[in-house]
């Protein structure tokens, strides 16, 4: 009896030897992060699903209406309508402003880019936690693929402003071109700026509440209905305060499409070094955006 009282208890293996075990052996720390090269692998082996999610959200999202799918020009064409009433007619903004319907409608479609992609990307894991705790895929997927979404909802609508700008004797340039470069440096900038909001709408939901008036005020300095270069041509304005105008990224980026677009909207409107400035807000958004979310990717659905 004495030597089972003293015989001691077994020892647990060391936590390292266990390490061991399973790295020998090929096994891996469930939902672990994976490095970076090999999470832009496996986004682009699903690159496939990504345009299909994207797509079919596209397609449902006016299913249940009447009108379906025209109302993925209607909307922003009734936004835009809105506002020239308000600011082009009752505040008296277009004054001085050549081609003001094409101008404003042009910002407005623009603008409603950047804020739908940031919107649909502050819920994009909260508001799919039923996917994203069943199923094994990398988690960026989403906040992109609800970017490409409203990417394709862009292209709906640009297709309605092509019919406008013909409509006003807008002609046809070689400058429209340039609407390619800069839908992909806005792409690149949105989705950053999706997956950053992404990761902070998943642990605090709360925040998918603020945004509607952030992005609101946001719109008010982006020159969307109003001309920015016309405004800093004056002198009362605080130099930093010129800067902030000219180098607001969604500023920059509806500028450029005005550029591309409207033959009354010359270079000299355009901030200096506009294609740099375009250029590195998406690169920073876009880079910086990615890592950020990244670096959270085992923590999203857990809890």
């Amino acid at each position: 009896m004495s030597q089972v009282l003293d015989t001691p208890p077994p020892t647990q293996a060391p936590a390292d030897d266990l390490a061991a075990l399973a790295a020998r052996h090929g096994l891996t720390v469930s939902g672990a992060r994976p490095t970076l090269p090999e999470y832009v692998r496996q986004l682009w082996a699903r690159r496939h699903f990504i345009t299909a999610f994207a797509t079919a959200k596209l397609t449902a999202q006016y299913s249940e209406a009447k009108l379906g799918q025209i109302w993925q020009v209607m909307t922003p064409l009734l936004n835009a309508a809105v506002y020239y009433f308000i600011f082009g007619v009752l505040m008296g903004t277009k004054k001085g402003v050549p081609d003001y319907i094409p101008f404003l409608v042009t910002g407005v479609f623009v603008w409603t880019f950047t804020q739908s992609s940031i919107q649909v990307g502050t819920r994009a894991i909260s508001g799919n936690l039923g996917l994203v705790r069943a199923l094994h895929f990398p988690r960026a997927a989403l906040p992109i693929s609800f970017c490409i979404q409203q990417l394709q909802q862009l292209l709906f609508s640009m297709a309605a402003l092509v019919v406008i700008l013909f409509s006003l004797g807008v002609p046809i340039s070689f400058s429209w071109l340039l609407v390619i470069p800069t839908l992909i440096l806005q792409f690149l900038f949105n989705a950053g700026m999706a997956m950053i909001m992404a990761r902070m709408g998943a642990k605090t939901p709360d925040i998918a509440q603020l945004m509607p008036f952030v992005l609101r005020t946001w719109m008010y300095v982006s020159g969307v209905m109003w001309s920015i270069g016309k405004l800093t041509k004056k002198d009362h304005l605080p130099h930093i305060v010129t800067v902030l105008l000219e180098t607001n990224p969604a500023a920059v980026y509806i500028d450029l499409m005005r550029y591309a677009l409207i033959a009354s909207f010359h270079a000299k409107q355009l901030p200096p070094h506009v294609w740099a400035l375009a250029a590195g807000w998406a690169l920073v958004a876009g880079v910086g955006g990615f890592i950020y979310f990244w670096k959270a990717e085992e923590k999203y659905g857990r809890g």
